[in-house]
């Protein structure tokens, strides 16, 4: 059984930074892509941040140059260091991974809340 255990979530000040990681585990599972989703009250589940196996990523507009996704393959872990946070960012983010057979597990959700 898949399971994605997420941490890193909190209060933060508007400027402020916050780093959230994702440990995947689970025998035999083989992760293709690894990525962060966000959900605001009253909003659709938006994507952040993806990362595939060899490296590349995809973020979306509104976090560029603020956010950073980064993995280890070895470790089946993946992180997402947020900087420069404005309150437009508050929301549950999780963690989704994918593995080669097209598999999707979805994280718990943490709650990341930017406010003075």
């Amino acid at each position: 059984q898949v399971q994605l255990v997420e941490s890193g979530g909190g209060l933060v000040q508007p400027g402020g930074s916050l780093r959230l990681s994702c440990a995947v585990s689970g025998r035999g599972v083989s992760v293709y892509a690894m990525g962060w989703y966000r959900q605001a009250p009253g909003k659709q589940r938006e994507l952040v941040a993806v990362i595939a196996s060899g490296g590349n990523t995809n973020y979306a507009d509104s976090v560029k140059g603020r956010f950073t996704i980064s993995r280890d393959n070895a470790k089946n872990t993946v992180w997402l260091q947020m900087n420069s946070l404005i309150p437009e960012d508050t929301a549950v983010y999780y963690c989704k991974v994918v593995d080669f057979g097209a598999n999707a597990y979805w994280g718990q959700g943490t709650q990341v809340t930017v406010s003075s």
